[in-house]
């Protein structure tokens, strides 16, 4: 019995170490590797709820407007198709007829000085001496000039001792007449821009820096397209950074092709070239914006001599536009002066006389050159710039 059991043990035992090896065997044995193509997945982490649930974050909620819709893709090899930007559209200027008139507000400062204080001045019961140097130092004040002040002082003292009784009514009428025949009335205020019949008509804009030519040139344009004419604009100014950007802006906004070269290029190419485009173009007319030159650069003013030159090559100027700041007063004429002995003036176009008491500078510039003031600038907007009329700004001077 004790060999029986004893031989069981032994088994049991035999079989134990013969599992133990098998098992060891099999803790020893390598799996293959993954292969190196397959990607590791990490299975997507549940949400968390309850008191595992992380705090929100702080962040502006935007709206279905603000996150938009995805585009539409194109199908495959297609080119996907973008949306033209649409033109702006172009602005209607102002009509230039009667614009003068629906500006006459803007003469009001100087109304008061010249027109107002020469009426009160002349409406005094006793016009003696002293009222009369009054009236002459009223006009000097008013830059109306040495010599036509004399004149005008002349020519009212003569006629108010004729008329001998002075209502309101024929002192202003005496002074109206007074200053139209000033004015000169019988000068050709129009801008010529009627060119032959294979060139457009060609304006010049000349002047120092700083009277608002760039800005006159493109107010000019709406001008002219206001008018009726198709215009191109050539940005002759190659000194000033911002000055073809701005000859531009000007133009798109009406419809007029602004020619313009690189920054520092030669003006009389530039000018030469907007001609040539106008030509092909058969535009009515050709603005031709000049750098401003100090009158005091003799090389620079030579400049604007070829840039003339260059231009003539195709045609005739029509117009060389002098660009006067109304607020500088008579050194606004010694500008005039060396500008008239360069490019030959033809007209005037006084800037910012809104902005001045010193309305008489029509008078002074208008005597001083023998040429006319074709234009005046009275504020900022784009349809400030009016064809000058000299019954209508003398009626703004002196009031009803």
């Amino acid at each position: 019995m004790e060999i029986v059991i004893l031989a069981v043990v032994i088994a049991l035992v035999a079989v134990g170490l013969i599992s133990g090896l098998v098992v060891s065997s099999r803790k020893k044995k390598q799996l293959p590797p993954a292969p190196p193509s397959s990607p590791t997945i990490t299975p997507p982490a549940e949400p968390r709820v309850g008191e595992e649930a992380e705090t929100p974050r702080d962040e502006a909620r935007r709206t279905i407007e603000e996150v938009g819709l995805p585009g539409t893709e194109a199908p495959a090899g297609q080119t996907p198709v973008t949306a033209e930007p649409e033109a702006p559209a172009l602005e209607v200027p102002e009509p230039t007829a009667g614009r003068l008139v629906r500006l006459r507000a803007r003469l009001a400062r100087s109304q008061s000085t010249l027109g107002k204080g020469l009426l009160t001045l002349l409406s005094r019961d006793n016009l003696d001496e002293d009222t009369w140097e009054e009236i002459e130092d009223t006009l000097l004040t008013a830059d109306v000039g040495v010599a036509p002040t004399q004149e005008l002082v002349e020519r009212l003292r003569e006629r108010v001792r004729v008329l001998g009784t002075r209502t309101p009514d024929e002192l202003r009428t005496l002074l109206r007449e007074e200053l139209i025949a000033l004015l000169g009335p019988d000068f050709d205020r129009e801008v010529k821009t009627e060119g032959t019949e294979d060139t457009p008509g060609v304006v010049m804009v000349v002047g120092v820096n700083g009277t608002g030519k760039t800005t006159t040139t493109g107010k000019l344009a709406r001008v002219l397209v206001a008018d009726g004419r198709s215009v191109v604009l050539g940005a002759a100014d190659t000194f000033r950074a911002a000055a073809a950007d701005q000859l531009q802006t000007w133009g798109e906004r009406v419809g007029a092709r602004t020619v313009r070269g690189p920054e520092g290029g030669d003006p009389a190419s530039i000018a030469f070239d907007a001609v040539k485009e106008g030509i092909a173009e058969g535009a009515d007319v050709v603005l031709i914006d000049t750098a401003g030159r100090l009158h005091t650069k003799t090389g620079l003013m030579d400049e604007l001599g070829k840039v003339k030159r260059v231009v003539e090559k195709h045609g005739p100027l029509d117009e060389v536009l002098l660009v006067l700041d109304a607020t500088t007063g008579q050194n606004g004429l010694v500008q005039a002066r060396v500008f008239a002995e360069v490019v030959a003036i033809t007209g005037i176009v006084l800037t910012k006389l809104d902005g001045t008491a010193k309305g008489g500078i029509v008078i002074a510039v208008q005597r001083e050159l023998g040429v006319p003031v074709k234009l005046i600038g009275l504020g900022e907007g784009p349809d400030d710039l009016a064809p000058f009329e000299p019954e209508a700004f003398v009626d703004a001077l002196i009031g009803d």
